[in-house]
């Protein structure tokens, strides 16, 4: 087994500092050849890491949305970074970038959103009441008396026993539903418990899974109630793209996307329902059951919205390093370039939506383990770096590359996904996200072990973290990951211990995720991040050094996947 590197230089840490390495031994009087002794592998930079960061999450940068001008400056940048970290072009036709064709749409006004009941009409107010957008190829968006189903959660799993839709016919409906899982609220002794995840959000908690499978079955538009708890964020999230979405361009042939989709207000649904006639309360309780059928609200949903549609060309930036005896074989780092562009001012007047910690701190950290990488000894399999577009509209970046690789998913060994890190300092743990998925985790620990630190199960499972990054759209295609992200718990911080890292999530989730707050800051402690990317360096250098191939556990959902393609790997 290799010998892992331990840590040792984590008390250098804190921005501002420079990692000194230590000279080589002399040299021999006698010698006239190259030295014996390779020259020492640099240290993990946090002064590096704050730099790139605060460039990327400048305002010159525009908050990094796609297309434009913020883009323009982003790819360059990145290019830029990737050449003076010692990489090679990894992209299409040996260039740093992979095209990635996409709409951007926007809702205009004038915007009507009513729903009708009992003879009333009744407006909605956006984005108050009810947050929509469209990812459908599109200038107008109209809806007319569209009756409304309530299809509770909206999971059909036939390998769990459970179908909430039961043949309901949703073609020309607006479908409601219910966010997370059926048994994310169930007590200990109902009969879902424990049926899909409990607290931990299965794939069929995300929305994403809710509108593809409303668009599936013809439905219109798709609505979700909203909960803080159940959706992992709160209402201010929800709306923070300002009506505005991207899709990768899809082909006549694909299924299409529903008209509308998005939100309504926990407390403005329930009242509709009450108005229908129906206690959403009670509903709840019911689609917690398998029995649960489909309810008809006796409501019809009317939109009337211009569209401002715009088709762009956005990119993925690749570098790489090729293997010196499996160059065919990968092992993948990712993290996404974009952010939230600008939308409206805040309260000190701000615009630019920066995307410091997310996701710029992250790709700083992917730079410096290329960077590690490159000043060392080559490799013997292929390192890919993948900088994705569009991860915050829907993983629409790493998405089109899944579907068109550049490097075979049979034949990559791992990914390794960096979203969103800490800034408050030094930890001692390691927040494990996607408990019981594949061998990666082992990986984990034994890493965190190295570096005299142990591994913590994600605190908020019910956010769907392992769903919400880009990993997953090469797990889905079998690819084994593993993702850090800061958001998926409380770290046991070394100054304040667990309280103190509680105090740092809910601070950013509650007030800067997403938001203009998300910027750079020369007094952000960067140590636990270097902990993070040590980490990573560690992992995908032994996957990048043996002949290992992780496996995902028999009970993922993802080991079909990669069995069907275990031929092509020896």
């Amino acid at each position: 087994m290799r010998v892992w590197r331990l840590a040792a230089a984590l008390s250098l840490a804190i921005v501002g500092n420079a990692c000194v390495t230590a000279p080589p031994p002399p040299l021999p009087a006698d010698h006239n050849g190259p030295p014996a002794v390779p020259p020492p592998v640099p240290q993990i930079s946090a002064e590096r890491m704050s730099e790139i960061t605060r460039v990327l999450a400048s305002d010159e940068f525009q908050g990094r949305s796609m297309g434009g001008e913020g883009e323009a400056k982003t790819v360059a940048y990145l290019i830029d970074q990737f050449k003076q970290a010692g990489l090679e072009p990894g992209g299409e036709n040996g260039g740093w970038t992979q095209t990635v064709p996409m709409i951007r749409t926007k809702l205009q006004t004038p915007m009507t959103f009513a729903v009708r009941q009992g003879g009333k009409t009744l407006p909605l107010k956006f984005p108050d009441d009810i947050y929509l957008s469209t990812v459908r190829d599109t200038e107008q968006a109209k809806i007319v008396n569209a009756p409304m189903v309530f299809v509770g959660y909206g999971v059909t799993a036939p390998e769990r026993g459970w179908d909430d839709f039961k043949g309901v016919d949703l073609h020309g409906k607006v479908a409601v539903f219910l966010v997370n899982d059926p048994d994310f609220e169930a007590a200990a002794d109902d009969p879902v418990a424990g049926k899909f995840g409990g607290q931990a959000m299965t794939f069929y908690g995300r929305w994403v899974y809710k509108f593809e499978e409303a668009a599936r079955r013809g439905a219109i538009a798709a609505l979700i109630v909203h909960d803080t708890p159940g959706a992992g964020y709160g209402w201010n999230v929800v709306q923070s793209a300002s009506g505005e979405n991207f899709n990768i361009v899809l082909p006549p042939e694909a299924q299409q996307p529903v008209l509308l989709q998005g939100w309504i207000q926990g407390p403005v649904a329930a009242e509709m329902f009450k108005r229908a006639g129906y206690d959403l309360a009670e509903l709840r309780r019911k689609a917690r059951t398998a029995q649960f059928r489909s309810v008809e609200l006796k409501t019809t949903f009317s939109a009337s919205v211009p569209v401002q549609l715009e088709r762009i060309t956005s990119h993925n930036v690749l570098g790489k390093l090729t293997g010196s005896k499996y160059p065919n074989e990968t092992v993948s780092y990712g993290g996404h370039w974009d952010a939230y562009g600008i939308g409206p001012a805040d309260a000190q007047g701000r615009t630019v939506r920066p995307g410091a910690a997310d996701d710029a701190l992250g790709l700083a950290a992917m730079i410096e383990i290329a960077r590690k990488f490159a000043a060392g000894p080559r490799p013997e399999r292929t390192l890919v770096f993948a900088a994705w577009t569009s991860e915050e509209r829907g993983l629409l970046g790493s998405e089109y590359y899944a579907q068109h690789p550049l490097y075979p998913h049979e034949t990559m060994v791992a990914n390794l996904t960096l979203d969103t890190l800490q800034f408050a300092g030094p930890v001692k743990d390691v927040v494990l996200i996607g408990k019981g998925q594949s061998e990666m985790e082992q990986l984990l620990a034994e890493g965190a072990q190295a570096q005299g630190r142990y591994v913590t199960p994600e605190g908020h499972p019910e956010r769907g973290l392992f769903y919400r990054a880009d990993h997953f759209t090469l797990a889905k295609r079998g690819v084994p990951v593993l993702l850090n992200m800061a958001l998926a718990g409380a770290y046991d911080l070394q100054a304040g211990g667990r309280e103190a890292g509680e105090r740092w999530l809910s601070e950013f989730t509650g007030k800067c995720y997403h938001q203009t707050c998300d910027a750079w800051s020369a007094d952000w402690n960067l140590g636990g991040a270097v902990q993070e990317t040590e980490l990573f360096y560690d992992i995908g250098e032994r996957l990048a050094n043996s002949r290992r191939w992780p496996q995902w556990l028999p009970s993922s959902e993802f080991a079909k996947v990669r069995e069907q393609s275990a031929s092509a790997r020896k």
